[in-house]
């Protein structure tokens, strides 16, 4: 089992060094990739800011808490799809019939297929989250080495509801736009604070939209240091993570060929 982990690792790393050398042979582009989305984090965050300066606390919440739960979500999203980038083009991927070139490859199809891509943009999420918390928050060791787990944690969350949404198009046909409209519903919610959903509402974010295991399990880690909420935002990730990959497969057995002829360099 070690081994097997040890291994997806590398093979991982791998994919990561062959796509970031392909994004710099465009190395302008990439950069104002990364640019362009740190300053559309900051005009969110300075939203904040001066919402906080006039309503000091909301429902228990302070600015500091807001921020933290911006540099999650934009930390964790960053470090799924800068390693993960085909999560998010699931749904095309099977649409078009593009999955059978990744059924040539060794090991399970989907790992493959996830790392197929990186997003440029989703660097720019992966800076912007480490930098306002650590400009902002000033955290200490613990609270950083915390922090770091739980946007891996996050991550996982972001790659498997990406793959379970993205299936959906194995069972209804075309749902690119279905996926998208529920994608974004999942970053919206895991941007506002939690004290802002009651009833219901807090329900779905454990479940349809589960945006609790990204950003709100997470915020109650750290503000308290708490290892129950650190291990429920862990079993929410792999659970997750579980029902997409199995979503996927399941889904696999609808699959029609694309009959394309392609091949990856």
């Amino acid at each position: 089992m070690f081994r097997r982990i040890v291994s997806y690792l590398q093979l991982a790393a791998a994919y990561v060094r062959l796509n970031f050398k392909a994004h710099l042979e465009y190395r302008g582009a990439f950069i104002t990739q990364i640019v362009a989305m740190v300053l559309n984090n900051l005009v969110w965050v300075t939203f904040w800011v001066l919402f906080f300066q006039r309503f000091p606390v909301l429902r228990g919440w302070n600015v500091q808490d807001v921020i933290t739960l911006w540099a999650l979500a934009a930390t964790g999203f960053g470090l799924a799809h800068s390693i993960c980038g085909n999560a998010l083009r699931v749904s095309s991927l099977i649409v078009r019939g593009q999955l059978d070139v990744w059924m040539l490859y060794p090991r399970t199809l989907l790992s493959h297929l996830l790392l197929g891509q990186m997003s440029a943009t989703a660097w720019g999420d992966l800076l912007f989250g480490y930098g306002v918390y650590l400009f902002f928050i000033k955290p200490d060791i613990l609270h950083l080495a915390m922090f770091t787990g739980l946007t891996v944690s996050s991550a996982g969350v972001y790659i498997g509801f990406n793959v379970l949404v993205g299936s959906l198009s194995f069972y209804i046909g075309n749902s690119e736009g279905l996926t998208q409209q529920w994608r974004n519903a999942m970053l919206t919610f895991c941007t506002y604070p939690a004290t802002l959903f009651e009833g219901w509402v807090k329900l779905l974010l454990y479940t349809l939209i589960p945006a609790g295991f990204v950003t709100y399990l997470p915020i109650e880690a750290l503000r308290t240091l708490s290892l129950t909420h650190t291990l429920l935002a862990l079993a929410g990730a792999i659970a997750v993570l579980c029902v997409g990959a199995g979503a996927f497969y399941l889904g696999l057995r609808r699959y029609t060929s694309g009959n394309l002829m392609e091949m990856r360099g």
